[in-house]
């Protein structure tokens, strides 16, 4: 079969000029192959593979491109790469590889075009794409891909059980796949993602991260957290989403199962934003439920405090998985300790003292915060679904009124502490911190403006309260 027309950049014709020149097979293979075959828009990364130096293979590259580009040289790795229009080019050897147990690191030697094809992960992406001048865009599928592609399905090209077992972190990327693309894991392959999951100790933190981003960037992110609940591999990467599992009953009394809830708001926020960290928000939001779930007969099942517990729970988490604990952790800790604020707000007469406290607290994160909460809608009363987001339509008209009228976001005292040691002639004290404060409440209570005359005028009559002199 020939597929020359996902060929038609230069940059094949170059690639396969130079491998002319060194007397070199030369092959695109992976993921570009696999994207063009299911139409999913120009690739910006592409893999070559050279039955002999791919190293050498890019240095004559980069000499017959005009720019001359520079060539990214990887010695460990027997790889190199280089950038051109945009595209990222990777080159390697053809190669093949052998494990051993504690390590997904290989030990490599050079090999055929087969031996290269029968190390990649999947079916699907094995494919490669021929470049020499006599075959160019012949495709050579060896396992079946084109199939797997139609059939919409994730196998590897030689025994499950020892693929994942030698590079686990193929467990990660086959549930990445099944969730990027809606496609099914072949069972074997499944099952034997299960029987090895314990060896997904002996990958980095920061390599399983990576692919748990891309789940959550995916369409429908719930794919590929249940597949990783239903292997056993969300218990060694995060206990704490799988506490939230299950439903207790007691004395006919029961909560819903939190962490299919999770999974519901996760792929509702999927479809309103593409911030990874408010996504991130969405699956942890209700994390401190586990450890703060109690049962008492008068009210049933409580999960009071979660959102401050959770809160904490995000920062050890982001830890553990040597995550950022930087601003993109804090707002996620920010928007699980405030998760349930405007649900309250929604379900109450909403008062503009509500909703200046809201906007002060949020600041600039209060547009996330009400997609976040819009998002924790999964009643599937359709009466109650349409009542909720109608009240949340009326708290988001609120936020603008407020905010228009009283301008609380990023909220600046209108009267600083060297305006009350000016005033009062005093020195930094704790009469100094309650005077902004008692200002702020106002503010925020309504019962003065956001100005500075008027806030004036509150410092003097509680400066005076608390028994300090105005200098005149």
């Amino acid at each position: 079969m020939n597929y020359k027309d996902a060929l038609q950049h230069n940059i094949f014709n170059v690639i396969s000029e130079a491998a002319q020149e060194l007397n070199v097979d030369s092959y695109v293979i992976g993921g570009f192959v696999r994207d063009h075959i299911l139409q999913r828009g120009a690739a910006k990364d592409i893999d070559v593979v050279a039955v002999g130096s791919g190293i050498e293979l890019a240095k004559k590259v980069a000499e017959l491109l005009p720019e001359n580009p520079k060539v990214q040289i990887f010695k460990t790795y027997g790889t190199a790469m280089l950038r051109h229009d945009d595209i990222e080019i990777e080159f390697v050897g053809a190669r093949k590889e052998s494990y051993n147990e504690d390590s997904r690191n290989p030990v490599v030697e050079n090999g055929t075009l087969e031996d290269d094809q029968n190390r990649r992960d999947f079916t699907i992406n094995a494919l490669a794409l021929n470049l020499s001048k006599a075959h160019y865009g012949n495709l050579l599928d060896p396992f079946d891909g084109i199939k797997d592609l139609d059939q919409k399905i994730i196998r590897t090209p030689l025994d499950p059980d020892i693929t994942y077992s030698d590079d686990p972190l193929r467990m990660m990327r086959a549930i990445r796949f099944a969730t990027q693309l809606n496609f099914n894991i072949e069972t074997q392959s499944l099952n034997a993602i299960a029987k090895n999951k314990d060896r997904i100790k002996i990958i980095t933190k920061e390599r399983i991260v990576t692919e748990l981003n891309k789940i959550l960037s995916s369409d429908v992110p719930s794919i590929g957290f249940l597949l990783l609940e239903k292997t056993g591999l969300l218990d060694h990467i995060m206990p704490e989403l799988l506490a939230l599992k299950g439903v207790e009953e007691v004395e006919g009394q029961k909560h819903k199962d939190n962490f299919y809830h999770t999974l519901e708001v996760v792929d509702n926020i999927a479809k309103t934003t593409d911030n990874l960290w408010l996504r991130w928000a969405a699956l942890l939001h209700d994390i401190g439920k586990a450890p703060t779930k109690k049962f008492s007969k008068k009210v049933g099942w409580t999960f009071h405090g979660h959102e401050f517990e959770g809160s904490k729970m995000v920062y050890r988490l982001f830890k553990r998985l040597k995550m950022p604990l930087n601003d993109k952790m804090k707002f996620v800790q920010k928007m699980v300790l405030m998760s349930s604020r405007p649900i309250v707000l929604s379900q109450d007469i909403v008062t503009d003292s509500a909703v200046r406290r809201l906007v002060f607290d949020a600041g600039d994160y209060v547009e996330d915060l009400m997609t976040l909460c819009e998002a924790d809608i999964t009643t599937k009363n359709p009466k109650r679904f349409k009542k909720y987001h109608n009240n949340f339509k009326v708290v988001r008209q609120k936020i603008v009124e407020v905010e228009e009228r009283d301008h609380i976001r990023n909220f600046q005292p209108p009267v600083s502490g060297e305006d009350i040691m000016k005033t009062f002639s005093i020195k930094p004290s704790k009469e100094i911190g309650i005077i902004k404060e008692t200002i702020k409440e106002a503010i925020l209570e309504g019962e003065i403006p956001n100005e500075r005359e008027a806030a004036l005028e509150l410092m003097r009559k509680k400066g005076l309260a608390l028994g300090l002199t105005i200098e005149e």
